[in-house]
């Protein structure tokens, strides 16, 4: 990345600017969708610098899905924690911020299931399966604060609506009712 003359490098900012720059890229154009050369250029990174800081395309690729399952997880669990100790409260947020996410002019789906999509090897496949074991967790949780019989086999069936709402909100442009939709057949569930 360009550095001013008199400043010194940070190498933290540079690679969290890299970082944020290509999970834009990855989110617009895929992983396949962009070369390297060009995915330098928009990062405003050399290659060497690049390769310095992630080793690799699929190092940057593994960074990036990794930052944003991260974000993505810590989001959906701070909105789950303003339902209190109420289970279904807790289920509403998190479907409630969903549904703000699927209403975004620029959503395109899940990153992380699209790249486990677009590329079911390594890095994508295990960090799609770490992420996607994240919500289940999440889930499980508000699945077993509900009292349910059995909050494992619960958590799956929330993960299979919100999993199924990202998807509908992506590829049937339902925007916020993919959301709404996914919460009303989840509702019923914590009361099983």
């Amino acid at each position: 990345m360009p550095v001013a003359k008199g400043s010194s490098l940070d190498p933290e900012r540079t690679r969290a600017a890299m970082l944020e720059a290509a999970t834009v890229v990855f989110y617009e154009r895929g992983l396949d969708g962009v070369g390297i050369a060009e995915l330098c250029a928009s990062v405003g990174a050399s290659k060497e610098t690049l390769y310095r800081h992630f080793g690799s395309k699929d190092g940057l690729i593994a960074a990036v899905l990794q930052a944003r399952s991260d974000r993505n997880y810590n989001w959906l669990r701070q909105a789950a924690e303003t339902g209190g100790d109420d289970a279904a409260a807790r289920l509403t947020a998190v479907f409630a911020v969903l549904g703000n996410w699927f209403a975004e002019a620029n959503y395109r789906g899940c990153a992380l299931m699209n790249a486990a999509t677009q590329r079911h090897f390594e890095p994508a496949h295990s960090l799609a399966v770490e992420h996607l074991d994240r919500y289940q967790d999440l889930l499980t949780e508000i699945a077993a604060l509900a009292g349910v019989a059995d909050p494992e086999r619960t958590g799956r069936q929330l993960l299979t609506l919100l999993e199924g709402a990202i998807v509908l909100a992506d590829h049937h442009q339902r925007g916020r009712a993919a959301a709404d939709d996914a919460l009303a057949a989840a509702l019923p569930l914590l009361s099983s």
